[in-house]
């Protein structure tokens, strides 16, 4: 959040290496779930392939926000400050200002005029997880439409 106090802020270190540490732990025991999924005992059924995929896709996702926000990092405000003038389209005036936000994860360079730019995060970032959680969300959904319809098949027999 910027404040007129001070408007040349970035990620709050603090937040970004919890996200960072609380991300990481959440992935590890998300590729080990998986891990065990893929042994010969693991039964496999139409709806726990269908969540498997859903977690998979979800562990992807936040492997690439996660390699996202380590851009972030190591910067130092002198650094993310060259890299605003650097990076500054042509015609835009003075910057006044940088803001970081986690969702979607980018920097911005706020110019006098109202216009804002992103810097250091890579483009492929934000558009990858977001496809990368409607993958998931369409597993999911798949996977509880397959698993109501394995259980109301299996009380019409019993």
């Amino acid at each position: 959040m910027i404040t007129a106090s001070n408007p040349w802020q970035g990620h709050n270190f603090t937040g970004l290496l919890t996200i960072l540490i609380a991300g990481a732990a959440t992935l590890l025991g998300l590729i080990g779930y998986l891990c065990s999924r893929l042994t010969p005992q693991a039964h496999r059924g139409p709806f726990r392939l269908w969540r498997d995929l859903s977690l998979l896709t979800s562990a992807a996702a936040l492997a690439v926000y996660l390699w996202g926000c380590l851009h972030l990092l190591f910067l130092e405000d002198q650094e993310l400050a060259e890299r605003c003038e650097r990076q500054r389209p042509a015609g835009t005036p003075t910057l006044v200002g940088r803001r970081g936000d986690f969702i979607p994860l980018r920097l911005v360079c706020e110019a006098s005029n109202g216009h804002d730019y992103s810097i250091v995060i890579p483009g492929y970032i934000n558009p990858t997880v977001a496809l990368l959680l409607l993958l998931a969300l369409s597993c999911a959904l798949t996977s509880v439409v397959l698993h109501h319809k394995q259980r109301t098949t299996t009380r019409k027999k019993g």
